[in-house]
């Protein structure tokens, strides 16, 4: 029997890219990012968590493009998608890391109409349920953003094998 969500087995779907650090760059990772969410089924899932997972995605590549490029180095992204069973929640989490460890993203105090910039985190902000940050080493960091999705025709008997395209993270 199939499912109506795919992710009603409790194995985790995980999908990964690098990307150069350029606008062209942050342009292929939302393209990715489309069509990694679509293949797992999280459009139908849940459509306002799909859109705010695409700007969310959108705003944490346009930052590792601008504030992380270091010439000659990329950027990652890493998209894991996680169903906890007691919960009926599906967890997505959104993982931009770059290489530039000595700039930590701060979210602005306020944020003003004319503002140039410092938008993006606030909007994050907004839409995601966590986010934050984390050291990778040697001197890269990580921007990490969290949307629980909620499956309304859960149903905890039923499993589908991953797909093709997905891969467990390293």
């Amino acid at each position: 029997m199939k499912s109506e969500f795919p992710l009603d087995n409790a194995a985790p779907r995980a999908h990964s890219a690098l990307l150069s650090s350029t606008p062209k760059g942050a342009a292929i990772c939302r393209r990715i990012a489309r069509q990694q969410l679509c293949s797992w089924g999280v459009n139908s899932l849940s459509p306002e968590g799909y859109h705010s997972a695409l700007l969310i995605v959108a705003e944490l590549a346009a930052n590792a493009s601008v504030h992380g490029r270091t010439p000659g180095r990329g950027f990652e992204l890493a998209l894991t998608l996680t169903t906890v069973r007691r919960s009926r929640t599906t967890v997505l989490r959104i993982e931009i890391s770059d290489c530039r460890g000595d700039r930590h993203p701060v979210l602005p105090a306020t944020c003003s109409a004319d503002a140039q910039s410092g938008r993006g985190l606030t909007l994050v902000d907004a839409l995601a349920d966590r986010w934050g940050t984390l050291p990778r080493h040697p001197n890269s960091k990580t921007v990490w953003a969290e949307l629980d999705l909620t499956a309304p025709h859960f149903s905890p008997t039923a499993a589908t094998e991953p797909s093709g395209a997905a891969h467990a993270a390293a």
